[in-house]
C-alpha cells in the first residue's frame, strides 16, 4: 500500500537508523512508532534501489517517494473528476453514476479514473458531507414540512396581549430550498393556507409531499398505512402531488426539513430575538426578507446556493401551478335523513330521496357544497349560512312531494278561476280561514281529485251551492256531490246572486211565521222537557 508523504520522514527516519545506527528492526519499529512489518518493507525497497546511508543529496522526500513508490507516479497522473458536481448532478431524474462516469472520461481520456476508481473517490467525497446530504433526493420530486418548536411573541396593539405566532417551515429535498412563515395556530385552516401561500411563492409544485404526522395532515398515524386528513388530500389532489408521510417517531425520514428547522431557528429567529412585532403580516415581512438572505448563502462544501440549485435542480423538474386556484374545503361525514337532507354547518341540503340512511361525504367551501358518494357527486348546492332552513331541489324529491311542493296559493287561485268563480271563492275562502295558507294547500288538492272525479261542471255547481249555505268546505262540497243536490238548481232559486238566507225556501224550512205562530199559543204551564217547545222555542232565539 503506497505510502502517504506525511510518512516520509519517518521512512527517512527508518533507513538511517538501519544503515547508520545498526539497530535491529524491532527497535526501529519502537523508535518510529511504525509496525515491524512496515518497517521492513521500507528498508527491502531501499535495499531493491541500492540506496545506503547517507542518501544523495538530491534525493528529496518527494524523489525519495517516487523512487520507493513508483505506484504513486502513475497515480498522479489521473485527474479527479468535479465530484461536488457529479453529486448535484446525479438528483437529476435519470442521471446515474455510469452516465457521470462516462461523460468524465469523454473529457479527460487516459488521464481518467477507471468506474471503480472514480465511484471509490466519489463514495470517500459523499462521506465528507452533511449527514442531511447523504441522502438521495431526486429534482423536483420531495418537499418535507413541519412547524418549528419555536414561536414568535406578537403584541396586540390595541389590548397589549401578547400572543405567540407559530412557524411553519419546508424545504425541497434536493436543493434544499427552504420556505418559512408565520401563523396564529397549527390548526387545518392555518396548515392548508401556509401550503397554497408557499405554492404560489415558489410558482411550481413538487410530486410529494412529506409532512409530519400532526393532526392537520394525518387523521390517524400508522407506519405503514396512515390515514390523511380529508381537506389536505383534497387540497393536494388539486395541486397534482401526492401525500407520503413520515414514519411515526422517526425523524430520519425527514431529517431535510428537521436540519432546516434549526437552520431557520438560527438564523432567522434568533436574529429577530429582540424586535418586537405587533401583526402577524409585520412579522412575516421580517421573515421574508431574511429567508431570501438565507437562500441566497452559499453553500460551504457544494457549488452555489440553494436558489441557485432550486432554479437548476428542481424547478425544471416541478410541475406548474393549475389554472384554477385552490380553494378551501371542509369535509363532514353525514347520514341522509328521513325527508333527504343532510346537515352541514347548521343548514340541511337535499340529495336523492333514494339514499335515505346512507352515510355520504359532504365538501365544504365557502361558496358551495356537495355531496359525494363513492367518490361520486350527487348533488351540489349555493351555500347558505341560515341556521336551521333547508335548500331543497325537486329533482331530489319523491314524485308525490315534488307535485305537493309545486302548489302556491297564486297556483291553486288560478285553477279555481279556470273551473269557475264559485271554485275560486270556495279556494280563497280556504286560505283566508287558516292561520298559514299552507294549511289549505291540502283541502285545495282534494277539491282537485273532486275535479277528476266528478268533473269540473258539477264541482263548480256544487261550490257555488256550498257558499249559498255557507259551508264551503271540502266535506260539505264532497256530501253535496255525492247526494247529487248540485244537479238541482231548482231547490235553490237564485243560487247564484241570492243571500245564503234567501236561498232556504223549501219544505223542511219552517220560516218566521211559523215561530210567531208558535209564540202565540205557547203557555207557561207547558211541562219542561217538551221536545217541540223546547226544540221550537229556545230561550237563545229572542
Amino acid at each position: 500500500m503506497p505510502a502517504k508523504r506525511s510518512a516520509m520522514r519517518k521512512i527517512t527516519e527508518v533507513l538511517r537508523l538501519k544503515f547508520e545506527a545498526r539497530l535491529s528492526h524491532e527497535r526501529i519499529a519502537a523508535a518510529t512508532g511504525l509496525s515491524k512489518g512496515a518497517v521492513s518493507n521500507y528498508v527491502q525497497r531501499a535495499v531493491q534501489r541500492g540506496l545506503g546511508w547517507p542518501l544523495p543529496p538530491e534525493l528529496d522526500e518527494v524523489a525519495l517517494e517516487r523512487l520507493l513508490f513508483p505506484q504513486m507516479v502513475k497515480l498522479e497522473q489521473y485527474t479527479h473528476a468535479d465530484y461536488a458536481y457529479v453529486h448535484q448532478e446525479l438528483k437529476r431524474k435519470g442521471v446515474t453514476l455510469q452516465l457521470l462516469w462516462e461523460e468524465y472520461q469523454a473529457a479527460h481520456g487516459e488521464r481518467a479514473y477507471q468506474y471503480s476508481q472514480f465511484c471509490w473517490h466519489y463514495r470517500r467525497f459523499q462521506g465528507g458531507l452533511a449527514r442531511s446530504m447523504r441522502q438521495t433526493h431526486r429534482a423536483g420530486e420531495k418537499l418535507f414540512i413541519d412547524y418549528s418548536g419555536d414561536t414568535v411573541p406578537v403584541i396586540n396593539a390595541v389590548t397589549g396581549e401578547i400572543l405567540q405566532a407559530q412557524i411553519f417551515v419546508a424545504s425541497m429535498g434536493a436543493s434544499k430550498y427552504t420556505y418559512a412563515e408565520a401563523t396564529w395556530t397549527q390548526q387545518l385552516p392555518d396548515w392548508i393556507a401556509s401550503h397554497v401561500r408557499m405554492f404560489e411563492r415558489l410558482g411550481c409544485v413538487p410530486q410529494i409531499l412529506t409532512p409530519d404526522c400532526l393532526k392537520s395532515a394525518i387523521k390517524k398515524a400508522c407506519r405503514y398505512e396512515p390515514e390523511e386528513n380529508s381537506t389536505y388530500g383534497d387540497m393536494a389532489r388539486h395541486f397534482g402531488c401526492v401525500i407520503i408521510a413520515a414514519r411515526p417517531r422517526s425523524p430520519k425520514d425527514k431529517a431535510v426539513v428537521e436540519n432546516h428547522v434549526l437552520v431557520v431557528q438560527r438564523w432567522i429567529l434568533a436574529r429577530l430575538r429582540n424586535r418586537q412585532f405587533f401583526s402577524l403580516p409585520e412579522l412575516n415581512a421580517a421573515i421574508a426578507a431574511l429567508l431570501v438572505k438565507l437562500n441566497h448563502r452559499p453553500f460551504k462544501k457544494l457549488p452555489g446556493s440553494r436558489a441557485e440549485a432550486f432554479e437548476s435542480i428542481d424547478r425544471p423538474a416541478m410541475k406548474g401551478l393549475p389554472e384554477r386556484r385552490y380553494e378551501y374545503a371542509e369535509w363532514r361525514k353525514a347520514k341522509v335523513g328521513i325527508d333527504y337532507h343532510v346537515e352541514a354547518d347548521h343548514h340541511y341540503y337535499s340529495v336523492p330521496h333514494s339514499l335515505v340512511g346512507q352515510y355520504v361525504h359532504v365538501r365544504m367551501t365557502a361558496s358551495s357544497i356537495e355531496c359525494l358518494l363513492k367518490g361520486r357527486r350527487i348533488a351540489a348546492h349555493l351555500r347558505s349560512y341560515q341556521r336551521g332552513a333547508h335548500t331543497t331541489l325537486p329533482e331530489h324529491m319523491p314524485e308525490s312531494h315534488r307535485r305537493q311542493a309545486q302548489w302556491t296559493p297564486g297556483r291553486l287561485l288560478a285553477w279555481g278561476e279556470k273551473i269557475g268563480p264559485g271554485t275560486r271563492a270556495v279556494v280563497q275562502w280556504q286560505f283566508d280561514h287558516r292561520p298559514h295558507p299552507e294549511q289549505g294547500y291540502r283541502t285545495c288538492l282534494g277539491l282537485l281529485n273532486l275535479a277528476k272525479t266528478y268533473g269540473e261542471q258539477r264541482l263548480e255547481a256544487a261550490s257555488r251551492r256550498a257558499l249559498t249555505i255557507g259551508s264551503p268546505t271540502r266535506k260539505r262540497i264532497e256530501a253535496i256531490l255525492e247526494a247529487k243536490l248540485d244537479q238541482h238548481p231548482d231547490l235553490f232559486p237564485g243560487a247564484d246572486t241570492a243571500a245564503p238566507t234567501a236561498a232556504r225556501t223549501h219544505e223542511n224550512v219552517r220560516g218566521a211565521q211559523y215561530f210567531r205562530a208558535t209564540t202565540q199559543t205557547a203557555t207557561p204551564s207547558t211541562p219542561e222537557g217538551d221536545d217541540e217547545t223546547c226544540s221550537s222555542n229556545p230561550p237563545s232565539m229572542h
